[in-house]
């Protein structure tokens, strides 16, 4: 069965043909990528996407949204980190689609985790063993915001929970933390995990540490900033980078205790796949093991990073294909 999957976020919508059988992803062909700014909706997207395909679309669509996704699905849903509003029944029936699923972009990621070959999960830090087959993995990504999932899993059943656990409360660690939540605090109110190990927050990190060394912070865009940490380019900005890394080890790390994710966490997301050659070296696995009383726990649990380049489309796909087996 040929289908539509499509993953929105906050800054991309992508989209790609799929063939499933069997509660299986057969195929998924190469994705288009569009700029969520260039587009009024999920509507305009689509029908782009349908040009560039050349011919009809099937009347079948698994979409992957970054909100909440109720069950049964809410009549409006509104994108966290991207203006859109889509009403699943009406753009449903502008479209054309006979069979279609919307359903919430960590949960398509938690699906793509069970589709995926182990060359695709390549160990962050814990033991280099696989993620369980049998028990409660934690995904986790960090991208535009903060994606959270709980994947649990008995042989050949397969359970996915979607959460907001990306908007947890941040606990700063050490006066250097102390400093940036109150920075964030002072813009924000509440501060959410997902205001310090999203993409955006690397910004408040560079500014931080210019701030607490007296520093004058260069004026670079986020992506700009982010280029200059990896190249190394900037020492702040390298230094930014650290404290990101730091952070996102804490965080998954209370993830995996509150979800009981002790079979694996996977770190997912763009960012993730940024920090692929970075993270094993930096002190995410330090932050992760620390966990006072439980480290000896934290010390078993394997981490992994997922690198396959479509998680968002292939779970999505892996997501309908789960319902139709």
């Amino acid at each position: 069965m040929e289908i539509v999957v499509a993953d929105i976020g906050g800054t991309h919508a992508r989209f790609a043909l799929a063939s499933v059988s069997d509660g299986k992803v057969v195929e998924l062909e190469r994705e288009t990528v569009l700029k969520t700014v260039t587009y009024g909706g999920l509507e305009g997207a689509w029908c782009a996407f349908a040009d560039i395909v050349g011919r009809p679309l099937p009347r079948a669509a698994a979409i992957a949204v970054a909100c909440p996704v109720g069950s049964p699905c809410p009549d409006t849903l509104r994108l966290t980190n991207n203006p859109w509003t889509i009403r699943p029944a009406q753009v449903a029936e502008r479209l054309g689609l006979e069979d279609y699923h919307f359903i919430n972009d960590f949960v398509a990621v938690a699906h793509a985790v069970t589709q995926v070959d182990e060359s695709f999960l390549t160990t962050i830090c814990g033991p280099d063993t696989p993620i369980t087959a049998s028990g409660v993995v934690s995904v986790i990504g960090p991208g535009t915001g903060l994606g959270v999932a709980t994947l649990i899993r008995d042989g050949a059943t397969i359970r996915v929970v979607a959460t907001e656990g990306g908007h947890t409360d941040f606990a700063p660690l050490d006066t250097i933390e102390d400093r940036l939540l109150a920075r964030l605090r002072a813009r924000h109110g509440r501060v959410s995990v997902e205001r310090v190990v999203a993409g955006p927050a690397l910004a408040d990190f560079y500014a931080t540490l210019a701030e607490i060394e007296g520093r004058v912070a260069r004026d670079l865009e986020v992506p700009e900033l982010w280029s200059a940490a990896l190249a190394k380019d900037d020492d702040l900005a390298a230094a930014a980078l650290e404290r990101f890394c730091l952070c996102l080890g804490a965080v998954a790390g209370d993830i995996a205790l509150t979800q009981g994710g002790f079979g694996g966490v996977v770190i997912a997301g763009g960012i993730g796949l940024r920090l692929a050659t970075h993270l094993p070296k930096s002190g995410f696995g330090q932050r992760f093991l620390a966990k006072g009383r439980f480290e000896t726990l934290m010390a078993t649990v394997p981490v992994k990073l997922l690198t396959h380049p479509q998680p968002g489309l292939l779970g999505a796909a892996a997501a309908f294909a789960w319902e139709h087996r």
